[in-house]
């Protein structure tokens, strides 16, 4: 294989360690595991458009040694689910995260061997698919769901994330609170620190040290794992020396398993096709999700905000955003902006828990939230923004910021701060500039790129 062929292959490994989060790594391009995968069984598929290329990347919880039984026990379902979708033509790479306890209508699927006992089609966990039917249930089900035609899948496990991290010399973290989880066996100071293999996977697979202890909050920082990988990985010499490349490609080893049409040839023509795409287009964004009304422990997708996205990537429109077009484009009424708003989040919808899950999508926009509690004095039909004299220009940036917009009243008895009161219909955050024409934009879903870390421990 040439030089050029390894660098190609090396990217394309950037690329995929990248979108499926810090679980992952890159196989060495020798003995490759593939699995079967039968798209032609999926029944009527969604429309492939030209110059994308959507692949979906599963990190396993799979566990080896004293842990194998717990695969036999519950069978081996990705920890981490990211559908890439990477736009050769603009030059645009976009990762979406699902979360994996997302409840959803997952399709029939035949067992193959070794593959679980077939399932029958309903209702189930997302990332449960790939117990009932292996890799070709789990790209079926994720493929229906969301309308976004999928051309490839890989697979790996938890194994070569700390070589990986390790062979790169480490990453750059900024770890806003001190961090003790003794389930990740993670114990970090607080303030910007370099990682090692061994840190980095503790800090990603912890609940504790993310925002309220929940899977979207972890989720979150292994986003920004992902754009410290990459800032690593473009800013040395890897991709240039042969023998580093070499040691990166080899540094996690028997991890990876891809569908047997994802060849080394085609990775190479994708990667030789993206090897200059600028760090600012890739973007990251998790699918905007709800608490599940049967079991709160659970999620389901905020159908308007997330069949927004999913359509948007499905298209390759995303590929077409240009972020300093879309901050011209934010015409904030009055020159007020969000960090000017403090709120308080009052939930009248019915659904318990909703509140801690849309105060972080509000901060992560700016707002201030102060409390997030149930409404007593005002209990609106429809979710309204109430504000005091003098905060109409507030309120109407808030009332922007609502999937679907949102009522605004004056109330003469409200101060500073202004109320949120989410109630029938609410369906979620849109971002600022979002408006009612739907929130399928990666700002407006609170996503990120790699270029740099959105948290600072200045």
């Amino acid at each position: 294989m040439t030089l050029g062929k390894w660098a190609a292959c090396a990217a394309t490994g950037v690329l995929i360690a990248a979108s499926l989060v810090v679980y992952i790594g890159y196989q060495g391009i020798f003995g490759i595991d593939t699995a079967d995968v039968d798209p032609d069984g999926w029944g009527d598929r969604p429309a492939q458009v030209e110059g994308l290329h959507n692949i979906l990347l599963l990190g396993t919880d799979e566990r080896a040694g004293d842990d194998a039984s717990y695969n036999e026990l519950n069978g081996i379902r990705p920890d981490v689910l990211v559908v890439i979708s990477i736009d050769v033509d603009k030059g645009g790479v976009t990762m979406v995260n699902l979360p994996r306890d997302t409840m959803v209508e997952i399709p029939p699927c035949e067992a193959a061997e070794g593959d679980g006992a077939g399932w029958a089609g309903g209702v189930d966990q997302l990332n449960h698919a790939m117990t009932y039917g292996g890799m070709d249930c789990q790209g079926n089900t994720v493929e229906t769901i969301t309308g976004i035609h999928l051309d490839h899948m890989v697979l790996v496990d938890f194994a070569g994330f700390e070589h990986i991290v390790d062979s790169i010399g480490g990453i750059e973290m900024c770890v806003p609170e001190p961090v003790d989880d003794p389930k990740a066996h993670i114990k970090l100071d607080a303030g910007e620190q370099k990682l090692n293999g061994e840190q980095a996977l503790g800090l990603a697979r912890s609940r504790d040290s993310a925002a309220n202890g929940s899977d979207l909050g972890r989720i979150e920082n292994q986003q920004r794992m992902m754009g410290a990988i990459l800032r690593e990985v473009t800013s040395g010499d890897i991709l240039s020396k042969p023998n580093n490349l070499i040691s990166f490609l080899n540094s996690v080893t028997d991890s990876l398993t891809t569908d047997s049409e994802f060849t080394v040839d085609k990775m190479t023509e994708l990667a030789i096709a993206m090897r200059e795409v600028d760090l600012g287009r890739m973007n990251m964004v998790t699918a905007p999700v709800e608490d599940y009304p049967v079991d709160v422990n659970k999620v389901q997708f905020q159908e308007a905000a997330a069949q927004d996205l999913f359509d948007s990537v499905a298209a390759g429109e995303l590929a077409e955003e240009d972020s300093e077009d879309s901050e011209e484009s934010g015409d904030d009424p009055g020159g007020v902006e969000p960090s000017d708003v403090s709120l308080l989040l009052l939930n009248n919808t019915g659904v318990d828990g909703l509140g801690v899950q849309v105060e972080p999508l509000l901060a992560e926009e700016g707002f201030t939230v102060t409390d997030t509690t149930n409404p007593e004095l005002r209990v609106p039909e429809v979710t309204t923004v109430y504000h005091g004299p003098d905060k109409a220009e507030h309120a109407e940036l808030l009332a922007e910021a609502v999937q679907g917009g949102a009522e605004i009243v004056e109330e003469p008895s409200l101060g500073e701060d202004l109320e949120l009161v989410m109630s029938g219909g609410w369906e979620g955050v849109a971002g600022v500039g979002g408006g009612s024409g739907g929130g399928s934009s990666v700002d407006d879903l609170g996503g990120t790129n790699a270029a740099e870390d959105d948290v600072s421990c200045d």
